[in-house]
């Protein structure tokens, strides 16, 4: 059965698999942030995910772990979400960038799908919508899995 939507700490259910061989790096400067990025993906069957607090140890993190998703801030120090998602897509062209951002401006979110985003997820949703953003963004990711 799948998880009661709200209860991110429940066991991913059975419609989520593949999805544990899908490795994620969230880059954000928020412990909280993270930590509740961090839940959330892995009540949606993820089991490695990994973490950065802020776009330079992101991209160096990125380049050591190659994980098949990156959640990126947009606002954060010492490397921007901007210059990190153009450093990553320097590194690998073909990887899968979803920004986690409260900027939701269509200006805002078409430079980053311009600069290589997948996707984007607005931070202030509840958690379930956040969750349910990431479980369709993540729905489509599953093919890309298991043809791996």
């Amino acid at each position: 059965m799948e998880p009661e939507t709200g209860d991110l700490n429940a066991a991913p259910s059975a419609a989520y698999a593949g999805r544990e061989r899908v490795t994620a790096l969230i880059i954000d400067d928020e412990v909280h942030v993270r930590a509740f990025l961090r839940t959330a993906l892995r009540s949606l069957g993820l089991k490695e995910v990994h973490e950065a607090h802020d776009g330079e140890d992101g991209v160096a993190k990125f380049r050591q772990l190659q994980p098949a998703l990156v959640l990126l801030d947009i606002n954060m120090p010492v490397l921007s979400g901007e210059a990190a998602i153009q450093q990553i897509m320097e590194i690998d062209p073909e990887a899968v960038i979803i920004m986690i951002t409260s900027d939701g401006r269509h200006e805002s979110v078409r430079k980053f799908l311009d600069l290589g985003a997948s996707g984007y997820v607005l931070k202030y949703r509840t958690a379930d919508g956040v969750r349910a953003a990431l479980d369709e963004l993540l729905s489509g990711f599953d093919v890309v899995v298991e043809a791996a």
